[in-house]
């Protein structure tokens, strides 16, 4: 598939602001139809080695000599030019994914809302002074950590890059991205529209590649001085342990098993899109998935018969087609998501969507289970896929031991008019985010996001992540 109007070269790395041929390629598929959709650079260590090189060369010249509010007109520029090309992006998106184009539309207005509120928050990070002794006046500065490097999932991968990589460049890093080898045409196309917006070569670089071979490579090179990874808890804890070596800071967000709360009281009919749409959006490929529906005992089987008639309603068919729900990303998903459900064969499947195509791509009809054990292993471990389960609760205390009752706490939703239950469950629930009476607050590019637990540390989003991709030095003066 030619990446057009991108021109971006088939089988390249984009290092030091040129397109370098990649000295083996990968095949990519189109999930939809599993036909061949275009072919990627199979990146090596010397590949990273070059890119980390070429982005330290940046820190040395033109990047790291400009200001913050240079830093900042350049990531707007980048922003109008991502809108500029919104429809080209998402369908890019929805090929190379799978997901259904407006939600991949959506995604590519999302990367431009990242790039506009960093280009805008650019000049706004400041330190502080400290009043102390007589004698001394103290201050601290914020400053970028240096090189840093960027692994990023198949699923949102626009989002992905815009929170993690506009961030870094925000506070004046300079990037070293290798995007997931399923998904990764609009990085490419992003570092197109970022050169083009006028951002310093060596700035940003991307390789492509596998995990295991270039993605290692980024993690435990010398070079970088922080390190980011969005992704599996098993990968997570590899890129922890690689960049160990180095002693250097990781940001990770490792997915999730998040709840959302019904109790007696909440407002049902504002809930059900939530309730839904949470657990299936993009397939149910999303690490801050809805997959467990806690409902207290007097609302239960109304939710049930709700959701049931919900699912129904939902079709699953090739992104193109803008159905509800697309593929699942490649054949090795589809089996893991379908093991889950042949594990559910002693549950209460009570209802399934439909797959209107004939297409042969990796397809899974969305899954409800009610009645379901809270420590069954479809209420416990992270499926990836259209699965979501239903489990009772008595009370307010049952509620959170189920809630709490996971390895992940990334994010947790609270229906409820009761305002003291709200402020009570958002304090005890073990969560980086909880949502009350929503979930998801529409993407909130400004809300600080991540996980505890097994979900992860540090923060991405709003300043938070301005923070965490910057070094905080204390200045102590002296003058009598």
């Amino acid at each position: 598939m030619p990446l057009s109007p991108f021109n971006i070269p088939k089988a390249h790395h984009f290092i030091g602001g040129v397109w370098q041929r990649g000295s083996d390629v990968l095949e990519m598929t189109d999930p939809s139809n599993t036909q061949h959709l275009t072919t990627i650079a199979r990146g090596t260590a010397d590949d990273i080695d070059a890119a980390v090189k070429a982005a330290q060369g940046a820190l040395d010249g033109e990047w790291g000599r400009m200001t913050a509010l240079e830093r900042g007109r350049i990531l707007t520029k980048i922003g109008n030019k991502v809108l500029e090309h919104v429809d080209a992006l998402a369908e890019l998106e929805a090929r190379d994914v799978g997901k259904p184009l407006g939600q991949a539309r959506a995604d590519a207005v999302a990367l431009a809302r990242y790039m506009e509120f960093y280009g805008g928050a650019a000049d706004k990070v400041h330190g502080e002074t400290i009043p102390y002794q007589e004698g001394y006046t103290v201050y601290t500065l914020r400053e970028p950590h240096g090189v840093t490097g960027h692994i990023i999932p198949w699923n949102y991968p626009m989002q992905i890059l815009g929170r993690s990589v506009g961030a870094a460049l925000t506070m004046g890093n300079a990037c070293v991205l290798k995007p997931a080898e399923e998904a990764c045409l609009t990085a490419l196309a992003f570092a197109a529209i970022a050169a083009e917006a006028g951002l310093p070569a060596g700035a940003l670089n991307l390789v492509t590649g596998l995990g295991a071979e270039a993605g290692a490579a980024l993690s435990s090179h010398p070079g970088v001085q922080h390190m980011s990874f969005t992704g599996s808890v098993r990968t997570g804890e590899l890129i922890q342990a690689a960049a160990s070596k180095n002693v250097i800071p990781v940001t990770l967000e490792l997915g999730g098993k998040s709840p959302q709360l019904v109790f007696d009281d909440a407002d049902i009919d504002r809930a059900l899109p939530f309730l839904v749409n949470a657990g299936i959006q993009n397939a149910g490929q999303t690490c801050s998935a809805s997959s467990r529906i806690l409902v207290q005992r007097g609302v239960y089987q109304d939710v049930v018969d709700r959701m049931s008639a919900a699912y129904r309603a939902l079709k699953v068919g090739p992104a193109m087609d803008n159905l509800q729900l697309g593929p699942l990303i490649s054949a090795r998903q589809k089996k893991i998501v379908t093991g889950f459900i042949e594990k559910g064969a002693d549950l209460n499947l009570v209802a399934q969507g439909e797959i209107v195509t004939d297409a042969q791509g990796h397809y899974v009809a969305p899954t409800l289970f009610a009645d379901v054990p809270a420590d069954h292993p479809l209420a416990r471990e992270e499926i990836f896929g259209p699965i979501q389960v239903i489990i009772p609760f008595d009370d307010e205390a049952d509620a959170l031991r189920i809630a709490n009752g996971t390895d992940f706490g990334l994010v947790a939703s609270v229906w409820t008019k009761d305002g003291a239950r709200q402020m009570r469950l958002a304090k005890a629930l073990k969560s980086g985010q909880v949502f009350i009476n929503n979930y998801g607050a529409g993407g909130g590019v400004e809300l600080p996001f991540g996980g505890v637990n097994k979900s992860g540390h540090g923060r991405e989003k709003g300043f938070e992540a301005l923070y965490g991709f910057s070094a905080l030095k204390t200045v102590a003066a002296w003058h009598g």
